[in-house]
């Protein structure tokens, strides 16, 4: 007998979880039934698809070589039933680094909406790391970063481009004139936290131009580091999305200095192994056109 498609729910979910108690509150069943679920599942395989790690369930290699399968088979089961409805109704499950969530997709994703008003979107915000690994674990059918992935699960193709300004509060010592080597080495720096794509293109222009200090504050978001900066706790490189508001309004200026900041890429990735939905696919071609983006 097959396996079916009730049976790889159930195993998707514990891969994604780490346990059958977990697996079965996301899919709103008894604990039982999801263990007899991945019991039968395993028995029609004839393999065991986990290794117990304390208490948590691991994925062995029977189990990692069926995930991809088991996800582009509900995806096509998804896909039959959406053949016979309105195939946007589907949630568009992404994610996305902070910047990209924070300012650029919430007004394209207003668009798509006027455009599409079945659609419904499902939107996960975390830094690039947070959003590499929700694709990989195939939460999340697409994502939008700001820094570099690297997995060979993993497929990135660009976006856009973003420029990066090296701000400060008006009332810093180095707003209104010429920042040297030397100044910009001894300033306060305010940073993003290790895994974000603004920190890694940060990092990447201190040490080529003045050796990277070590910085005087790592924050979670680039909107706690712009309130940051505005108080006059330091200076920072961010994206030009995230203190336009703010260098309009005078509460942010942009320092002249010696270091030219960076332009980086915005990307999409996606997996490897999973056929993206058709609302998915839609939708990633929409800001891909520049309809809901700015190059």
């Amino acid at each position: 007998m097959r396996p079916s498609l009730h049976q790889l729910e159930v195993f998707i979910a514990v891969a994604r979880d780490g346990g059958v108690r977990a697996a079965a509150e996301r899919l709103a069943r008894s604990q039982s039934a999801a263990s007899m679920a991945l019991a039968e599942l395993e028995a029609r395989l004839g393999q065991p698809l986990f290794d117990r790690a304390g208490k948590r369930l691991v994925l062995n290699a029977n189990g990692r070589r069926l995930l991809p399968r088991a996800i582009a088979l509900l995806d096509h089961a998804a896909e039959v039933e959406s053949a016979f409805a309105d195939e946007l109704a589907a949630p568009l499950r992404l994610a996305a680094s902070l910047t990209i969530g924070n300012h650029l997709l919430p007004p394209i994703i207003a668009r798509w909406r006027a455009e599409h008003s079945a659609a419904y979107v499902q939107l996960r915000i975390g830094n690039t790391r947070d959003v590499a690994d929700a694709v990989l674990h195939f939460d999340v059918e697409a994502g939008f970063v700001e820094g570099s992935v690297q997995h060979e699960d993993l497929r990135l193709r660009t976006w856009m481009r973003d420029r990066m300004v090296v701000c400060a509060s008006p009332r810093h010592p180095l707003a209104g004139r010429r920042a040297g080597v030397a100044a910009l080495a001894s300033a306060d720096w305010i940073v993003r936290e290790p895994g974000s794509g603004t920190r890694e293109t940060v990092d990447q222009l201190l040490l080529k131009a003045i050796g990277w200090p070590r910085p005087a504050m790592e924050l979670g978001s680039s909107e706690a580091v712009r309130l940051a900066v505005m108080a006059g706790a330091g200076i920072s490189c961010l994206s030009r999305h995230t203190v336009t508001e703010a260098l309009a309004a005078g509460t942010l200026v942009e320092l002249k200095c010696a270091i030219k900041p960076p332009t980086r890429d915005l990307s999409i990735v996606t997996h490897r192994d999973r056929r993206l939905s058709p609302g998915v696919q839609r939708f990633v071609a929409f800001c891909s056109a520049g309809t809901g983006g700015h190059p």
